[in-house]
């Protein structure tokens, strides 16, 4: 098996190694100012992996004050990669994380004392879609074969869940395509605008924008492409679980309440939603940005993690020569608190 050696991991092994010194400790919920109710506010940080429209049902919770219904006053920060987020989480400057479950393996693989545990999932599918310089009539991932392609980083989920798209379709990743790795999330975009590679793989709302401006052409959605998968997922340091069951009920119960939205309104009404979180994007795009995700069943009607799901997110982390060994279900994933708000 191959070593665990991309940024994400060796990030968390050498955090693991640095938290021992140290003792890290969470508390309890920590109470602010009354709400307009009467009763106690409890401050929580929330530090996602990226400030995406692809979370929308999260957007939606807090631009429609069911967080703050909850008696949860709620700080979001941007950690701009898994690995920020799961620092944040593990040193006690965020509560609760957001970001993709296979930064929870490789933290219980590294050995961490405190486990993050996953307790809700948002997305079922990828979020990122891949884009071609011209239009494409009937697609099909064979037109890749020796073509120059903008990927992901090594150990990523978006790279990994492109690999394993390759392969189902027969395509060697290493042999067949040419991959570039080596570019930064978030500038992939402009590398493409200005001449790299026949093929990105380009998440929200960068995909979108290459089309207005016409640099590039939507022809596939890894997301439909790749089947259900685990995605991203909510995740808290277990002693944060224990010690706060109340604000866990709570911040769940607000999330199934944005899944609720997104499930019975329409991409307009969605994107009217949450426009307060994406001021700086278009009405016209950001609702066009909300209607693909929609229409690829993007967000699950419920918040529970199954086993299913998180064995398909070993699979692939095993197939990517990500993962040295499989870790239990049963310690890094709770579905009770995502289990009582679905009833």
């Amino acid at each position: 098996m191959k070593k665990l050696n991309n940024r994400v991991k060796n990030t968390i092994a050498l955090l693991l190694s640095c938290v021992l010194v140290f003792s890290m400790l969470t508390g309890c919920g920590k109470e602010t100012e009354t709400s307009s109710s009467g009763g106690k506010m409890t401050k929580v940080t929330l530090n996602e992996v990226a400030h995406s429209i692809f979370y929308a049902p999260m957007y939606v919770a807090i631009e429609e004050g069911y967080f703050a219904e909850e008696g949860i006053d709620l700080t979001l920060v941007t950690g701009f990669g898994a690995d920020k987020t799961m620092t944040a989480v593990l040193t006690g400057e965020a509560d609760i994380g957001f970001m993709g479950s296979e930064a929870s393996i490789y933290t219980y693989i590294g050995g961490a004392n405190d486990m993050v545990v996953n307790f809700a999932q948002l997305t079922q599918r990828a979020g990122n879609f891949l884009v071609a310089r011209e239009p494409v009539t009937d697609f099909t991932w064979d037109m890749l074969i020796g073509k120059d392609v903008i990927g992901g980083r090594a150990g990523g989920m978006p790279q990994m869940v492109f690999e394993f798209i390759l392969k189902k379709n027969g395509i060697d990743p290493k042999a067949d395509v040419n991959i570039d790795q080596g570019i930064d999330f978030g500038l992939t975009a402009a590398a493409f605008s200005s001449g790299q590679g026949d093929f990105t793989v380009e998440f929200e709302p960068h995909a979108t924008a290459l089309e207005l401006k016409g640099d590039g052409f939507v022809v596939a959605s890894l997301g439909e492409n790749s089947g259900f998968i685990p995605y991203t997922a909510f995740c808290a340091k277990a002693s944060y679980i224990e010690a706060n069951e109340d604000v866990i009920m709570g911040f769940t119960r607000a999330l199934q309440r944005g899944m609720d939205y997104v499930n019975s309104h329409t991409p307009a009404e969605i994107a009217v939603a949450i426009k307060g979180q994406f001021p700086e994007t278009d009405d016209e795009a950001l609702t066009m940005i909300v209607t693909r995700y929609y229409e690829q069943g993007t967000w699950k009607k419920d918040l529970i993690f199954t086993e299913d799901a998180f064995t398909l997110l070993q699979n692939i982390l095993e197939e990517a020569g990500e993962l040295s060994r499989r870790v239990p279900y049963d310690e890094l994933v709770i579905t009770r608190f995502a289990e009582e708000v679905a009833r």
